[in-house]
């Protein structure tokens, strides 16, 4: 079978360690897996681990935490696969200090929302086509953004709708707390995810959110608190592997049984509801079109939409 014959998925972040055992995994399954990577080089470990199996490996050069990145990848994506299957959204990151993107957007949004929101829209034809399956990874620290949640009550992560017009006044510098900007890009994937599920579901694409549990990913090095530095080799000892959180979306991937659950979020394998506003179809559609706005969707120069 050659790799354009092959059902197509598309992995985000696919270079760090739960995004390499999710391409590793679905080539396993024979599917040609397409990936974005800032630095092609780091990808040349998961090329090995693909060539060992009935899969393919396809790397884009390319940074998502652009809007010309987004563009260009679902542009390079589009022209040479016709249908996508499956797309996972996994490129993630947490940053100690607030730092905005060429594009004016705070760093959380451009990385952690953006391209998640973007390469779905952009590639609505292919993604219909394929009849595919989208899962967003996500973060539960969007039902909770203490970073140490033994004592009180849960804290949500919050939208002020008056700023979801404009994406470039999220997360603004007022006010900024790294980990919740975090927990707020998250939310806002998991919102504006509910949004394109409807829209999609009528031709058999399903939109769904994971958090895939507490995984000792890099990210976890940056939102550790500084009092338990001394002890972070204990505590990522404590918590998933890689191959364990990748589960999780893995499931949403490809389990028969899920084939038409969609518009869902769930902790692992547990369904589970996500913060009020998030439901707020006003606040969705302003969501997605503040973001088509933002990628000129339907401009010359991103990919077609139907």
């Amino acid at each position: 079978m050659t790799p354009s014959s092959r059902p197509v998925a598309v992995v985000t972040g696919a270079t760090g360690g739960m995004g390499g055992v999710i391409a590793a995994e679905l080539a396993g399954l024979g599917m040609h897996v397409v990936t974005v990577a800032r630095n092609p080089g780091l990808a040349e470990a998961l090329h090995a681990r693909v060539a060992r199996g009935p899969g393919s490996l396809e790397v884009i050069p390319g940074d998502l935490a652009s809007r010309a990145g987004i563009l260009a990848a679902a542009q390079a994506i589009a022209a040479e696969h016709p249908s996508v299957q499956v797309l996972v959204n996994n490129a993630g990151a947490h940053f100690a200090e607030r730092r905005v993107s060429p594009d004016g957007l705070e760093l959380h949004i451009a990385v952690d929302y953006l391209p998640a929101t973007g390469l779905t829209l952009l590639l609505d034809e292919q993604l219909r086509r394929g009849r595919a399956r989208i899962v967003d990874v996500a973060s539960d620290t969007l039902r909770d953004t203490r970073r140490i949640t033994l004592l009180g009550r849960p804290r949500p992560a919050t939208l002020d709708p008056d700023d979801l017009h404009d994406l470039t006044r999220l997360n603004p510098a007022e006010g900024f707390v790294p980990f919740e900007a975090y927990a707020r890009a998250k939310l806002l994937t998991v919102t504006a995810g509910y949004e394109l599920a409807r829209g999609l579901g009528a031709d058999g694409v399903t939109v769904n959110a994971v958090h895939p549990g507490i995984v000792a990913t890099g990210i976890i090095d940056d939102v550790v608190p500084a009092a338990l530095k001394p002890i972070g080799g204990l505590i990522r000892r404590a918590m998933l592997t890689p191959e364990q959180g990748a589960a999780a979306a893995l499931r949403l991937a490809t389990d028969p049984a899920l084939h038409s659950v969609t518009g869902r979020y769930f902790v692992r394998s547990a369904e589970t509801r996500t913060p009020p506003v998030s439901y707020d179809r006003d606040v969705q559609a302003a969501l997605r079109a503040a973001t088509e706005r933002f990628l000129a969707v339907g401009d010359r120069g991103s990919a077609p939409r139907r």
